[in-house]
């Protein structure tokens, strides 16, 4: 689900009026977002029958980040790294998510996901929204060594779900193994030695028949 209406949370029940200044700004900030956790992903979950939401994959990725940190080649900023995947799905309650194997969605992404980054960070301060915007800029860009091992863990997430649902998006028609190596090729720029394991798991996962062989 992606809410592209007007209507934020917080207008369905306003804060009281004493709420004021900056401090109203950020609770209405903090109530929008948690639409996050009714966007649904592609991604199964591994412990019940159900799809991920994004929230849950944000926090995924956040703890992925604080545990695997010691296999980037750079040496990294945890902290910020948190930060950038934390931040990185929140434009998706209003651009929605687009999946790692939709084509025809990712034509579109980039211009949807700008505009929704404009809109939601704007509901906060003025030099928060600027901090939010350039961490989420900076994930886009992966410029950084930060933001080359967020980007690799939001690859490699998805790869270990796929991997415990004996397939899950792979077996998006279309999709070979092949395609799913050169989707998940990012993981390279960040880590050699997960990027190694990714490979593992993919062949194998094409050896099990869970996804259609490569070339």
């Amino acid at each position: 689900m992606d809410f592209d209406d007007d209507a934020l949370l917080a207008e369905r029940t306003p804060l009281p009026d004493a709420v004021g200044g900056r401090l109203r700004e950020q609770l209405v900030f903090l109530a929008e977002v948690d639409k996050l956790k009714a966007v649904l992903r592609q991604s199964p979950l591994a412990a019940v029958d159900r799809r991920e939401n994004d929230a849950e994959h944000s926090w995924h990725l956040a703890l992925m980040v604080t545990v695997l940190a010691e296999h980037s080649d750079e040496p990294i900023d945890v902290g910020r790294t948190v930060q950038l995947v934390v931040v990185h799905d929140l434009i998706e309650i209003y651009a929605g998510d687009t999946p790692l194997y939709d084509d025809a969605g990712r034509e579109s992404q980039q211009q949807r996901e700008e505009a929704a980054a404009d809109r939601l960070f704007g509901l906060l301060p003025s030099d928060q929204a600027k901090h939010f915007r350039e961490r989420w800029d900076e994930f886009e860009a992966r410029r950084t060594p930060e933001a080359r091992f967020a980007k690799a863990m939001d690859r490699m997430q998805p790869l270990l779900l796929n991997w415990l649902a004996q397939g899950g998006t792979w077996r998006t028609p279309g999709v070979t193994a092949d395609t799913v190596r050169e989707r998940k090729s990012v993981i390279g720029d960040a880590s050699a030695p997960l990027w190694t394991a990714a490979r593992e798991v993919i062949a194998e996962g094409e050896r099990r028949g869970w996804v259609e062989p490569g070339g």
